[in-house]
């Protein structure tokens, strides 16, 4: 056997999300074998010493756009370069999304996409699939994917009008079906109809620098669409995952319908939780312009902290990057028209720094809670635990070692992604990956890379994750996704799709109650989502 193949960390704090404690750990043929203290292990296993560090899972990216083609051009870092740097930051797994064009097959592409990355990826990967239009042929496809290829989550766009977004019905459906499949419903969530509008007013205006790329994408107009998307998918009892979080009012919706019991995870980004978007009214405009991503970085400086707060205390749960990485060269091909800028940013390789420098260095976060938004919670909702996301025997030895005590300073100089630039350029993070093990192997230690293109293996999810399906299902055999935790004589206020305006009842909860069918509702206003009455009688209608 392999001496390679057979690993030992001694001497190390083992950090799961759930607790810490010290021990080695014994990796052998691309598992975690054994866990304990003083192991006895083969002769000729590599030796690790973790004295005085950490040994936690290794971080899982939830949101990538590796070689992704966009706005007239295509990102710069691909499955391999991307996968080479997530690993030398300590992430061994990422996850990337299939975005079919409008009105072609979602299988094709899924097929398209792992062709490209399969003999490309160093580390593990899955994919989650982009629903840009909506028809039957969507509708089988998304099953197909479900229950034959290992996806059980669809992103639907919110915006990118007339290129990638749903209507408010298409999305009842394409959430109706995510449930029907076992599936997470993905939303990016902006009002598109709005930064249309806004753009050719900012245009008008005479404003076509970056600047004009958030003051037409407002916090409003993501904070109107997450509530939108909350809305539908509690109509239908749909779990749903909100991508990049970037605003307070944002992360206010998701806090408060977590609050209000409602199956929802929201997703910060590295780049939304370690910097803001007050560079982007920098006087060099090629500055400015490597911080324009959509929904963009707010220029409220106080964000950041406000993101990691919610992060810290699980109103947010986890973290990915949206790294989709243009160069300077290709960021010009808007430099006199904001909107043609391609959005993206990095983060791959910063992830794992920028958050333990920004939550737990800070104090914000402890240990767990960090393995928790870096891991384990990405690996339960996308339900591959604790196959990832834990330190335990049997699981993929996928581990970091950590140590909490150094630092380093983030640059373009020593990054080793492809693109010229780094937003978070100068940021000293204390906490840095020392040694990175993937599929058993050690791939990265003390500052050297040993990868190799197509080492890395896709991971199928198989759909209906126990963490997040099992209050869906039980809500779905009682009924009670259309209930509000409502006390006597609450108002409640529903809007058909063709109605002229809302409809409001007032009336009485009950004990034993029966679900208002909400086949036909677009929304539902925050007041509440349904009415519930025992008989006709007991309604009083004041809104017609």
């Amino acid at each position: 056997m392999d001496g390679r193949t057979r690993i030992l960390i001694r001497g190390g704090k083992v950090v799961n999300e759930d607790l810490s404690f010290m021990s080695d750990v014994y990796i052998e043929n691309g598992k975690i074998a054994d866990i304990g203290r003083n192991l006895k292990v083969p002769a000729g296993a590599q030796i690790i010493d973790a004295t005085n560090m950490l040994v936690m899972p290794g971080g899982i990216d939830t949101h990538t756009h590796m070689e992704l083609a966009f706005m007239g051009t295509k990102a710069v870092d691909d499955f391999y370069i991307g996968t080479k740097a997530a690993l030398a930051g300590g992430t061994t797994m990422i996850m990337d999304f299939v975005i079919p064009q409008k009105g072609t097959s979602l299988l094709e592409a899924y097929d398209r996409w792992r062709s490209t990355a399969d003999p490309k990826v160093c580390c593990d990967y899955s994919l989650h699939v982009a629903v840009t239009w909506w028809g039957e042929q969507v509708k089988r496809e998304m099953a197909t994917l479900a229950a034959e290829q290992g996806v059980n989550s669809f992103k639907m766009f919110m915006a990118y009008k007339d290129v990638f977004m749903l209507s408010d019905q298409e999305l009842y459906s394409a959430f109706s079906q995510c449930k029907e499949v076992g599936a997470i419903a993905q939303v990016h969530a902006e009002n598109g109809d709005l930064i249309a509008e806004g753009a050719k007013k900012m245009l008008a205006l005479g404003i076509t620098g970056p600047e004009g790329h958030e003051m037409c994408r407002p916090e409003a107009v993501e904070a109107e669409a997450t509530q939108r998307a909350v809305t539908i998918a509690h109509a239908v009892n749909c779990p749903l995952y909100v991508v990049h979080v970037m605003s307070k009012s944002a992360a206010k919706v998701v806090s408060n319908a977590r609050r209000d019991g409602r199956v929802v995870f929201g997703e910060p980004i590295a780049a939304g939780l370690g910097t803001d978007g007050t560079h982007c009214w920098h006087k060099d405009w090629a500055h400015a312009a490597r911080f324009v991503m959509g929904p963009p970085l707010r220029p409220d400086p106080s964000t950041p902290g406000y993101l990691m707060d919610l992060l810290a205390n699980d109103d947010l749960s986890v973290t990915g990057t949206d790294n989709c990485t243009f160069s300077v060269c290709q960021k010009a091909l808007g430099k006199d028209d904001f909107t043609k800028i391609p959005n993206g940013v990095n983060g791959v390789e910063d992830r794992m720094s920028v958050i333990w420098e920004k939550g737990v260095h800070s104090g914000k976060m402890d240990e767990n809670r960090y393995v928790a938004v870096t891991s384990s919670n990405a690996a339960k909702i996308f339900n591959f635990y604790p196959q990832k996301g834990r330190i335990a025997t049997g699981s993929d030895a996928d581990v970091l070692v950590w140590d909490p005590n150094s630092t380093r300073t983030i640059s373009a100089s020593t990054h080793h992604q492809a693109v010229d630039y780094n937003i978070f350029e100068g940021m000293v993070c204390h906490g840095v990956p020392v040694v990175t093990i993937s599929r058993g192997k050690v791939v990265y230690e003390r500052g050297e890379l040993t990868v190799k293109a197509g080492a890395g293996r896709f991971v199928p999810r198989p759909p209906f994750s126990e963490f997040v399906y099992k209050r869906v299902r039980q809500r779905e055999q009682v009924g009670s996704f259309c209930l509000s935790s409502v006390s006597p004589h609450h108002t409640i206020t529903y809007s058909p799709f063709r109605a002229q305006r809302p409809v409001t009842y007032i009336g009485p909860a009950h004990s034993r109650v029966t679900p208002l069918l909400l086949s036909s509702v677009a929304y539902i206003t925050p007041v509440y989502d349904a009415a519930v009455f025992n008989s006709p009688d007991e309604r009083t209608d004041r809104g017609c």
